[in-house]
């Protein structure tokens, strides 16, 4: 697949500059981390911007968005405040879990994006029980859930598509595979010759696979899960082959630790996918470099704005430390 998306123009162009827009808060981000003003972990997703953008492209202001630690390009792909994130990352009262989670613990209920969280794993049970609370009350609602490769070694993953499958629930597995859990490869923690998306067929889940970097293949996979799960189809685990070009937490480059090699990296950034997305629009008329360019004008100032607005809000008070916190 690749190159004739289902999608129209204007559709295409808006992955495409959501895809831009990630990239260059995410670069923007990996700048300024080192003045140590961003006081959180940050797992950037430079080179796995093609998912959400495919994926949200589909979805509804009502549907809801599940996440793990590298969260960012879905938050902003379902409409999350970008100034609001920044003032997350840097502690601040105006971020939006009002700095008290930074960059993993990222929440905005108005845009359905209801939380990111460092554990393993541990929103897909959650997203689960939201589709099915869903279902429950007749709400015409999908619950997409984001998660790496190595969310899928986990026994709630297993427990959550059986328990989805078994109850028809309105729901998107969405696993970004970047074939890395940290430092560990593929070869050293899942069995040789089983793709992770043949783990849905056994619970009643459809299995469906693609090319992680390519935007017009993330949307149309994400286009019959969706749609099968708002129509009572059931829900779908959709495997994205993508990859992290940064280390697993942080700014920086680490091909000097030596768990991957420099070729290897050198080729998956030659699938940039947002360098093959803006050549393919523009290959095919419907990017223009004066779009491009101002679409690269637009982010830029956003950005900068956000950045400010981020930087000049107030920490939090002392007695904000006990608020939305509630007894055992």
């Amino acid at each position: 697949m690749g190159g004739s998306s289902v999608a129209q123009p204007d559709v295409r162009l808006r992955m495409y500059r959501q895809m831009l827009r990630i990239r260059l808060v995410e670069e923007a981000i990996a700048r300024r981390y080192p003045e140590q003003e961003m006081r959180c972990p940050t797992h950037l997703c430079i080179g796995q911007e093609a998912p959400p953008a495919g994926v949200s492209a589909h979805l509804e202001a009502d549907d809801l968005v599940f996440t793990g630690h590298r969260s960012h390009g879905h938050y902003l792909a379902k409409g999350g405040d970008l100034a609001a994130m920044l003032a997350e990352l840097y502690g601040r009262e105006t971020g939006c879990a009002h700095g008290k989670g930074g960059s993993q613990h990222l929440i905005d209920l108005d845009c359905g994006f209801m939380g990111s969280a460092p554990i393993l794993a541990s929103t897909i049970s959650v997203g689960v029980g939201a589709a099915w609370g869903a279902q429950m009350n007749g709400e015409n609602r999908v619950v997409v859930i984001y998660f790496g490769d190595g969310a899928t070694e986990q026994g709630v993953f297993h427990e959550a598509m059986n328990f989805a499958g078994t109850r028809r629930l309105p729901v998107v597995f969405v696993c970004e595979n970047n074939l890395y859990s940290v430092h560990s490869a593929m070869d050293v923690r899942q069995p040789a010759g089983r793709a992770i998306h043949e783990l849905a067929p056994p619970h009643r889940v459809a299995g469906l696979s693609g090319d992680g970097n390519d935007a017009d293949v993330v949307y149309d996979l994400a286009a019959g899960a969706v749609a099968g799960a708002r129509g009572g189809e059931g829900p779908s685990l959709i495997e994205l082959a993508t990859y992290r070009w940064l280390e697993h937490c942080g700014p920086n480059d680490d091909t000097a630790l030596n768990y991957r090699s420099a070729e290897e990296i050198a080729v998956w950034k030659a699938r940039d996918p947002v360098a093959r997305y803006r050549e393919r629009l523009a290959e095919e008329g419907v990017l223009t470099d004066a779009l491009d360019s101002r679409y690269a004008a637009e982010i830029a100032d956003e950005i900068e704005g956000a950045f400010g607005f981020a930087r000049q809000s107030p920490f939090p008070t002392p007695d904000a430390l006990a608020r939305h916190v509630f007894p055992g």
